[in-house]
């Protein structure tokens, strides 16, 4: 009998063991992904809970969820259950993020999961994720970067431009650029693309419309293997459906699409050494090469400007011009650098120059010697050297150049400087002071001294007065709020102000403005300030929504106008909004 409760016992203990055990862990569906990948999260517990809280989910944007599932069966008298919260989110950015701890309530205990790290890296040609509709958006959109040459020299013009090709089964409603190429290898120039123009073409043979975003220009700076890291975009894509409205018509799908261009390499060749020149500097392209002067003849003290002149199309901003080289007699000043460089798709073509400005000391003739300039020239494959012609200066008059001083202590001849003032030396004397004798007026008694005795009494009433104004108006309490909130606007939005009529710019500045103003006033970063969680925020601020409504479609707007072109007329129509929305929002904060 003793031994039977015994038994009864421990398998009871056994029991409420079981039965206590309870786990709240959560689950990722990858720990490494690429910025236009999803990532799966779900809170899995074996009992139910009540009031769960996810995590802050920073670095990512929530587009998905939460949804819930529950699981509860029984399995040879053995019961399982389970209860999961799922999330889907995109990344924002490349890095190594933090899943933080999700919380619950089980039988008045609250359970926390352990913390998730996660890696996003750059975007991967072929994501591994996404419904049928996203399936239908990634057949029929595509991100390419078109290479103008894949195995360049160094320091060779290579252009990459990047296409968005739309098939017309879908279309596009808006997109905006989530991750940048960094390109550290080389020197870089953005083409400033003005207005975006839809083109028709072909891709893979079939018909597309497509436009082209960007252009760069790229200068490699290393030899061997690049790779060029690829743009990503956040599309939304509108696919057709299965489903009809009443009047027939085809339904449609939002998904938002996130594409890339997919990494590139390219395999930069090193300039040969075979008949490298030894002055050679890095010059690579097509170019002329003069040294000219502003005049021949002067006399002396009077200065003469040299100038050392390198055009043509290259690499002009990546290397130095040679130096000039005068002889004695002649003073040298540093030279001033001018840059007359414009890029566009074939890469830098202009002019660089270097100015010397020259003064010779003594009468006589001087030669400034011939220098040379070396280039790798493309066209041939092989180095060119251009060499200048000798100038002679021909100073007409001044003291005579065997004139010199010696030096008793190094017994050395140095050539006297001869400095002449060219005109009036003395232009900053007066020579006719028109003086005046000072009368023995008194000041007592005098106009001055009336106005000085009368003034403060004057001033008194007004001192009273403004006084007054001021004291009303420091009472007034909503019209200070008014005035306070409509300065703050204008401090926010002057950047936006200052560049009313430059479409680009201006909508740059005015969403730089909205966020900043964000973050000085709910204490959030630019990384959180999705659209959702700035309207949650101002709903728990218990601000109006139509306030909240007109601050989110601002946004939209900045987001939007980065694509589309825009007049003078709207663009002073959102500064006037966004002016009355940061107003009226900075009031009810």
């Amino acid at each position: 009998m003793k031994l039977r409760l015994i038994l009864l016992t421990i398998l009871w203990l056994a029991g409420q063991i079981g039965i206590a055990q309870v786990t709240f862990e959560a689950k990722v569906s990858k720990e490494k992904l690429g910025v236009n990948e999803r990532l799966r999260v779900d809170f899995e517990m074996n009992q139910d809970g009540d009031n769960f809280r996810p995590p802050s989910f920073s670095g990512f944007t929530v587009v998905g969820g939460p949804n819930q599932s529950i699981s509860n069966s029984w399995i040879n008298g053995k019961r399982s259950y389970s209860k999961t919260f799922s999330y889907f989110l995109a990344p924002n950015k490349r890095g190594k993020f933090t899943i933080g701890q999700a919380t619950i309530e089980i039988d008045g205990n609250t359970y926390k999961t352990t913390p998730v790290n996660v890696e996003v890296t750059a975007a991967v040609d072929k994501p591994k994720d996404g419904n049928d509709a996203d399936l239908t958006a990634s057949e029929n959109l595509h991100l390419v970067a078109e290479i103008s040459k894949t195995n360049p020299y160094i320091n060779e013009a290579i252009t990459v431009v990047y296409k968005l090709y739309v098939s017309p089964r879908i279309s596009v409603s808006n997109w905006k650029e989530l991750d940048s190429p960094k390109y550290s290898d080389f020197w870089s120039q953005a083409i400033d693309m003005k207005q975006l123009k839809i083109e028709n073409g072909e891709y893979d043979g079939e018909p597309y419309r497509y436009v082209v975003l960007r252009k760069t220009v790229l200068y490699p700076q290393k030899t061997g293997k690049l790779d060029i890291e690829p743009l990503t975009l956040s599309i939304a894509v509108d696919v057709p459906t299965n489903r009809r409205d009443i009047f027939g018509g085809r339904l449609y799908s939002t998904v938002n699409k996130r594409v890339a261009a997919g990494n590139k390499t390219i395999n930069v060749k090193p300039l040969p050494q075979n008949g490298k020149p030894a002055d050679f500097n890095g010059a690579v392209g097509s170019f002329d090469f003069q040294v000219k002067t502003n005049k021949t003849e002067l006399d002396a003290t009077e200065s003469l400007e040299a100038k050392v002149v390198v055009s043509g199309n290259g690499n002009l901003k990546l290397f130095d011009l040679p130096s000039l080289s005068v002889p004695s007699g002649i003073e040298q000043y540093e030279p001033e650098h001018n840059e007359m460089v414009r890029t566009n798709l074939t890469g830098m073509a202009g002019s660089i120059s270097d100015t010397y400005t020259l003064v010779p000391q003594a009468k006589g003739k001087y030669p400034i010697p011939s220098i040379s300039f070396s280039y790798f020239d493309l066209k041939t494959e092989t180095y060119k050297t251009i060499t200048s012609d000798e100038v002679i200066i021909d100073v007409k008059t001044g003291p005579d150049r065997s004139t010199s001083i010696t030096n008793t202590n190094s017994n050395a001849s140095v050539n006297k400087q001869v400095v002449t003032q060219l005109g009036n030396q003395f232009r900053f004397l007066k020579l006719e002071a028109n003086l005046e004798p000072k009368g023995a007026d008194k000041f007592f008694g005098s106009t001055a001294y009336w106005l000085a005795v009368t003034t403060p009494l004057l001033a008194i009433p007004l001192f009273l007065f403004f006084g007054k104004k001021r004291e009303e108006r420091r009472n007034d309490v909503r019209g200070n709020r008014i005035r306070k909130a409509d300065k703050l606007a204008r401090k926010y939005l002057s950047e936006a102000k200052k560049n009313l009529g430059n479409q680009k710019e201006f909508y740059i500045a005015m969403e730089r403005a909205l966020h900043n103003y964000l973050k000085a006033k709910l204490h959030i970063q630019t990384s959180e300030m999705s659209k959702d969680r700035i309207s949650r925020l101002l709903k728990d601020k218990e601000v109006d929504d139509a306030i909240s409504i007109e601050f989110i479609s601002l946004l939209e707007s900045c987001e939007f106008a980065r694509y589309t072109p825009s007049s003078n007329s709207a663009m002073e129509q959102d500064y006037s909004k966004a002016s009355r929305v940061i107003s009226s929002l900075d009031r009810q904060l």
